[in-house]
């Protein structure tokens, strides 16, 4: 119940902030634009906080942080005062709407700059792509890629790190053509570059595992089978598990590695299971029994413990220290990686390529927000920096009620000389809501059947 109550604490803590900027940014403009703004709302639904400010706008949380709006003085929506008539939305050059409308994704992305400048002056830290293992048959193997090399770059785009590595392939998701890739031994100045074919490269795939499908394990510790954290009411906190715990045998059988746990485990759901457990010096033994949990038709065992990760070894770590000037820059760069990444996902959703099962919404959006928050300040900010340059991409789709939907209407206003009628923008605003309401209802669908 605490957890529960925590990850949806942190979750609308993540994006009531990210809202409020977005809004900021509206409003900011719309101010400076000299239109009257009569309402700053974070969220929707009836009031829980409001005051009064000194400029007359009424500030207002809302019950339902699910958004927010900025609310102005327009002759559409309400009755406007003689003397506010000038300073009225509705009556503004179509210039200046356009601006306001564009201020809000502007400043969501705006915050991801800042965010990511603040992460990259603090120094960037980073695991080395070093090659592990190349399966046989794949496209690495066919690329030629053999253990030990470290891979430097997916399409001259340069991987300095497995993060990078990772984006790199990510940006061919569902793609067609050749797949460039160059290699080197450490410490050689020959470098291998090589290409291979790929069609509709992981077309349609539900979480996709990139490194896999390259065929490639990267070079990391072993993870062994050390009890990190435990879930509150799980199976593992009734068999008196402790984090901390080393996993030694299961029925009897070794338990080398971490995955080898996993994987015995979910071969047995709501079968006992005897457990030979180190802890502090002495062996004990312990008997769970997985709880069971259903993915598509199948059963799997689940005890409701994670992993203790092994510190990396500074070998196989990169840093990055930046000055000021050269980190506000690789987060401006960062930025627009991530927008365009953004509006490509998108438009392969729309034709197929990636499956529509990995878009995700506020349940996913609130543990990912929780997850990050446990893992540091650090990780937390860079969930921020991503949600917000998601939240104002997604804001700059053409369809109305969107603020791409308003600055598509300005722009037909701007070529024809007039506004389109207004049957026409209200036809365009219910299908609108209606895209924007299947949308949210697909994506909380989604969350629900992960669960």
């Amino acid at each position: 119940m605490l957890d529960t109550l925590q990850t949806v604490l942190i979750a609308i803590a993540t994006f009531s902030i990210v809202v409020a900027v977005h809004e900021y940014g509206h409003f900011w403009v719309a101010r400076r634009s000299g239109v009257k703004v009569l309402r700053f709302s974070v969220g929707f639904g009836r009031p829980l906080i409001r005051w009064r400010g000194r400029d007359e706008v009424e500030y207002v949380i809302a019950i339902l942080p699910l958004g927010g709006y900025v609310r102005m003085a327009d002759e559409r929506e309400d009755n406007v005062a003689d003397e506010d008539l000038p300073r009225a939305y509705n009556r503004q050059p179509v210039a200046r709407r356009m601006a306001i409308a564009a201020a809000g994704p502007a400043a969501n992305f705006l915050l991801a700059v800042v965010v990511l400048w603040m992460l990259f002056l603090r120094g960037e830290v980073g695991i080395v792509p070093l090659i592990d293992q190349v399966s046989a048959g794949s496209l690495a193997d066919r690329a030629g890629l053999v253990s030990g090399q470290e891979i430097l770059s997916i399409d001259d785009n340069p991987t300095p790190t497995l993060a990078a590595l990772n984006f790199a392939l990510l940006e061919r998701l569902g793609d067609s053509g050749t797949l460039r890739l160059s290699a080197s031994f450490p410490e050689s100045e020959g470098v291998q570059r090589s290409e291979v074919s790929i069609k509709r490269w992981l077309a349609g795939e539900e979480q996709p595992n990139l490194l896999s499908a390259l065929g490639i394990t990267i070079q990391v510790p072993p993870v062994l089978p050390l009890v990190g954290a435990l879930t509150e009411g799980s199976a593992a906190v009734a068999a008196g598990f402790q984090v901390g715990d080393l996993i030694l045998q299961a029925d009897g059988q070794t338990m080398p590695l971490w995955m080898d746990w996993v994987e015995y485990v979910r071969d047995r759901p709501e079968e006992p299971i005897d457990v030979l457990v180190q802890r502090h010096g002495a062996t004990q033994l312990l008997r769970v029994v997985p709880g069971e949990r259903v993915i598509d038709n199948q059963r799997f065992g689940s005890v409701g413990m994670t992993v203790s990760l092994p510190d990396m070894p500074e070998a196989q770590q990169r840093r990055f220290e930046r000055g000021p000037l050269t980190a506000l820059w690789a987060s401006i760069q960062r930025t627009g990686d991530l927008i365009g990444f953004t509006f490509k996902s998108m438009g392969r959703m729309l034709q197929g390529l990636i499956s529509p099962a990995n878009l995700s919404g506020p349940i996913a959006i609130a543990q990912v927000a929780a997850s990050t928050a446990e893992a540091g300040w650090v990780a937390w900010l860079g969930f921020v920096a991503l949600l917000s340059v998601s939240l104002g991409a997604l804001n700059l789709l053409p369809i109305p009620v969107l603020d791409g939907g308003h600055l598509m209407f300005y722009s037909f206003e701007a070529l024809l000389g007039k506004p389109l009628p207004e049957r026409v923008q209200m036809a365009g605003v219910q299908i609108g809501l209606v895209l924007v309401m299947s949308i949210m209802v697909f994506a909380l669908y989604n969350d629900l059947s992960k669960l």
